[in-house]
């Protein structure tokens, strides 16, 4: 006993000892908490207080907030009446347009226009009881131009009767020869002196010599011919003149003109002809211009021949001024499709009863049989713009026709000539004023959408195009030689370029939302649920891949893989941002769970087609970075990395070490009394140990893989 007392003194002492050693350190935690405790009894104050003047700034803005959703409210009927004004001015403007031409007497024209009103623009507001005034006016305009045409037509009838022998007269006279209208005898008189003097030659040369200047009198043209069609028929006639004088100067005399003469003469004057035509067709910029213009060289080809004057040239002239006609059709062509694409709404058109399908049958070729079978109101694929392009074309080919009539060609060579001008049309103008359009900044994904189905109907109808050229010329296109139009390449160009635009577009909405992410990096714990900004992205995603149903399969997993990489490489880029210095666990786990939203959107099938978890493995770098860090598992990642079974395989030392950065200076900032904690002291030390051995992966280091992680 008096062992153990003699042993319970030690120990008594010992631990009075101990006490006395660590007793100032306990009086100064013990006043450190005094000073802690005064601070928190006023930093309660000042939140109870700032509290109180937060409910009472809350009060305004509830105001505010009440006076901007009334305003909201009156933009959105202000822009609704816009959309409403927009829709039925054209409509307007058109009807207007008629009342000008019926008080101008263009009739033909007001009855084009009446078919338009009714065709395209009165289906538009059909509603509105002004366009039904509108469509009971019509039968009524349509009436009155009957009769005043009948009447114009009786006093034509009259009129022929009364100057029947005028025209008769006029007529007769086209056949007389050139002596009825011009007196010859000067020249017989002075020939025939000159042959008795014995100075006939003297005659010959003077006579040649002034012949030939005034042929080039008559060759120079006028500086403005080239702006009316009148001013090329004087140029022609007063060359036809000079030249059927010559000739019958050449039958009626002995030797005064030759027939090596003239056509000397003759081959000057076509090269000069030729020179003056192509200089001056090349300013006509009006395809009627030039239409007119090519049938005054043929006329004027035709009389020159039927002289005797070889005209091949002034046809192979023609072919020149074809190609120019055609490059004045498609300048004219290309303002028509601008319009045509400008004026369209890009939706399907709508039909609400079997008339209004047959006229959109009328205009454009197409066959659904499921279509067909659906009850009205039902809508075709395509917008307005479809049946209104394929309508163009086919006058276009009409207008090129026209040039081909009259220049003695072949059906087979005309057939090639509309063939090669169609494909020019299609594969420049169509294909420029397309790409013009995808490009413009307010097409919307909607439109792209809308323009890639347009496209493929168009494609579609370049068969029934094919065989419209083919009636015109009767022409088979199994024939060896036969020109097929290029409406493949064309429209999957336009295709392809709408595509890429909905890819970029669409990356540019995603964006728009990740530039709204507002994250506290240094949050001590997750708020539980995904960002406002995120679940907004994912509806967005969710609508607009409901619209690209009704593309083909391929650019509709394109255009998901595309935007869930795009989100993907955005998400990873906020997280590696060079301006972010600091990030802590809480904003690790926060992204986490906007990440496994984005994983849940991509495993949903936004757009079917893709296998298996392939939309997921867009998000694969996210995940097993996110991975590594929530699980910490350094170990596992030093220990394989390299191997193609690593669990980590995605993760890329830099990138690990970059973020690992970022959450070390966070952690030396937040953690006040690190110091004092024995497992912050370890976590520090672990994160420089595991960010050296990183530093030696990213400089191309041995993997030294080190126990304790």
């Amino acid at each position: 006993m008096e062992k153990l007392d003699a042993c319970i003194r030690n120990h008594d002492k010992e631990i009075e000892k101990m006490c006395n050693f660590h007793h100032q350190g306990f009086v100064d935690a013990i006043t450190e908490l005094l000073k802690v405790r005064t601070d928190a009894e006023k930093l309660k104050v000042q939140v109870t207080d700032t509290n109180r003047r937060f409910q009472d700034a809350g009060k305004e803005v509830i105001v505010q907030t009440e006076d901007i959703i009334r305003c909201r409210i009156q933009q959105r009927n202000i822009t609704t009446v816009v959309e409403k004004l927009q829709l039925c001015l054209p409509v307007l403007e058109m009807y207007s347009k008629l009342k000008e031409q019926m008080s101008a007497k263009r009739y033909y024209s007001a009855l084009k226009t009446m078919e338009q009103l009714e065709n395209v623009y009165f289906p538009r507001v059909s509603q509105y009881r002004f366009c039904q005034l509108m469509i009971e006016n019509l039968p009524k305009l349509r009436e009155d131009i009957k009769e005043i045409s009948m009447s114009d037509l009786k006093d034509f009838l009259e009129s022929i009767r009364k100057h029947s022998d005028k025209i008769g007269e006029t007529a007769m006279k086209q056949v007389l020869t050139v002596q009825d209208l011009v007196d010859f005898s000067p020249v017989y008189r002075c020939l025939h002196i000159y042959s008795v003097l014995g100075d006939e030659e003297t005659f010959e040369n003077y006579y040649r010599k002034q012949r030939k200047k005034q042929a080039r009198l008559v060759l120079q043209p006028q500086s403005n011919m080239h702006e009316t069609v009148d001013g090329y028929r004087r140029y022609f006639t007063q060359i036809v003149g000079f030249f059927v004088v010559e000739d019958h100067i050449l039958h009626v005399t002995q030797g005064l003109v030759t027939r090596a003469y003239t056509d000397e003469l003759w081959n000057m004057a076509l090269s000069k002809i030729i020179a003056v035509l192509r200089a001056h067709s090349s300013y006509c910029t009006d395809p009627d211009l030039v239409l007119e213009l090519k049938n005054l060289i043929v006329i004027f080809a035709d009389t020159l021949q039927g002289y005797g004057f070889p005209v091949n040239r002034l046809f192979d002239l023609l072919f020149e001024i074809r190609d120019q006609y055609n490059e004045t059709l498609l300048k004219k062509w290309a303002a028509v499709f601008r319009d045509i694409f400008e004026e369209d709404n890009y939706s399907p058109i709508p039909v609400v009863n079997e008339e209004e399908y047959k006229i959109v049958i009328s205009k454009f070729p197409f066959q659904d049989p499921d279509l067909e079978k659906q009850s009205f109101p039902k809508k075709f694929p395509m917008s307005q713009s479809v049946p209104r392009i394929y309508i163009q074309v086919k006058e276009f080919i009409y207008a090129s026709l026209q040039f081909s009539e009259s220049l003695h060609r072949s059906s087979t060579e005309i057939d090639d000539m509309l063939r090669k001008s169609t494909n020019l049309l299609l594969t420049r103008t169509l294909n420029s004023c397309l790409l013009n359009l995808i490009r413009k900044p307010h097409i919307g994904l909607t439109e792209l959408v809308q323009i890639i189905i347009n496209t493929t109907h168009l494609e579609q109808a370049c068969k029934y195009l094919e065989d419209f050229i083919t009636n015109i010329t009767n022409i088979s296109q199994e024939t060896v030689h036969t020109t097929r139009l290029y409406g493949l390449s064309t429209f999957k160009d336009a295709r392809h370029a709408a595509e890429g635009e909905i890819y970029t577009k669409l990356n540019q909405k995603i964006d728009e939302f990740v530039q709204l992410a507002d994250y506290d990096w240094t949050m001590s714990e997750p708020d539980g649920r995904a960002s406002g900004y995120l679940m907004d992205l994912i509806n967005f995603l969710r609508s607009i891949f409901q619209v690209f149903t009704h593309l083909p399969g391929k650019v509709a997993q394109t255009a998901c893989m595309s935007a869930c990489q795009h989100l993907s490489t955005s998400l990873m880029q906020m997280l590696l941002d060079n301006e972010l210095k600091q990030i802590s666990m809480g904003a690790i786990q926060q992204f986490n769970l906007d990440v496994i939203q984005c994983e849940l959107f991509a495993s949903s099938e936004p757009v079917p087609g893709f296998q298996g978890d392939t939309l997921q493995l867009a998000f694969i770098d996210l995940r097993q970075l996110l991975d590594l860090f929530m699980v910490w598992d350094w170990s596992t990642y030093l220990a394989d990395y390299g191997q193609p079974a690593s669990k980590y395989l995605r993760v890329n030392p830099n990138t690990a070490l970059t973020l690992l950065e970022k959450m070390k200076d966070t952690n030396k900032k937040n953690n006040i009394f690190a110091q004092f904690r024995k497992n912050d002291r370890d976590k520090q030390k672990l994160i420089e140990t595991v960010m050296k051995q990183l530093r030696s992966l990213v400089n191309g280091g041995n993997r030294q893989i080190f126990k304790g992680l």
